[in-house]
């Protein structure tokens, strides 16, 4: 199911979740871990009356993923990262998640051209929703970016908090990025205001950020209240 376009796990999970922040009437808070962080920012930016206080992405690729990694060789054994943009930026490869999100620096047109999922939601490509977008999404009170360097999965790791490669595959951080300095969906706003966290963490693997409890008491237990 994790691979199913992420449009329809955005619907999916929405018709999960609306109900609980409806009998919510104080917010709630969203801890999305790695896909489901993409996930999560698709039902914020979609939902006009959603009531999230504070959105925790963990561990996820929000600029994109650009690596060999292990999941990546299972799913197409005769791929490398140099050419899966040719499954990826076409009609069927857009139909599976990975490929939503999968941002070649060296195909930069043709994954804003063809990225059904990211490209839209970064606002990197025309889109007649945008500003409604941008609207929905800052109406969280708090953005936490968490990853690391260790985390051997999300590529480059410094994706989870909006940093990404260039066309050298050297890696500009967020601040850099121009989806942040034009400030095309919220992200510059947000830092503005105070309401953005970067927090990085040594020593965790992907699949541990889950489940480990200094990662817990360091980045998100303090934005709970």
């Amino acid at each position: 199911a994790s691979l199913q376009p992420l449009w329809k796990q955005v619907e999916g999970f929405t018709e999960a979740i609306y109900p609980i922040m409806q009998n919510s009437a104080d917010g709630v808070h969203l801890i999305c871990y790695s896909q489901g962080g993409l996930v999560c920012r698709g039902i914020l930016s979609t939902l006009p009356d959603h009531n999230v206080h504070s959105f925790i992405s963990l561990s996820s690729p929000q600029a994109g993923q650009y690596g060999d990694t292990d999941y990546l060789k299972y799913l197409f054994p005769q791929f490398v990262k140099s050419n899966l943009y040719h499954v990826c930026y076409t009609a069927v490869g857009q139909k599976i998640s990975i490929c939503n999100y999968w941002n070649d620096p060296h195909h930069r047109d043709m994954y804003i051209n063809s990225s059904d999922y990211l490209a839209l939601l970064n606002n990197e490509r025309a889109n007649p929703n945008s500003t409604a977008w941008k609207q929905n999404f800052l109406h969280i009170e708090k953005l936490v970016l968490i990853g690391g360097a260790d985390d051997g999965v999300i590529t480059p790791w410094q994706s989870s908090q909006f940093g990404f490669y260039d066309e050298n595959e050297t890696v500009v951080e967020m601040k850099n990025q121009k989806v942040f300095l034009m400030d095309f969906f919220g992200l510059k706003t947000l830092y503005a205001r105070g309401d953005l966290v970067l927090c990085s963490m040594a020593g965790v693997a992907h699949v541990f950020w889950h489940s480990n409890e200094t990662v817990y008491k360091t980045c998100i237990e303090k934005w709970l209240t």
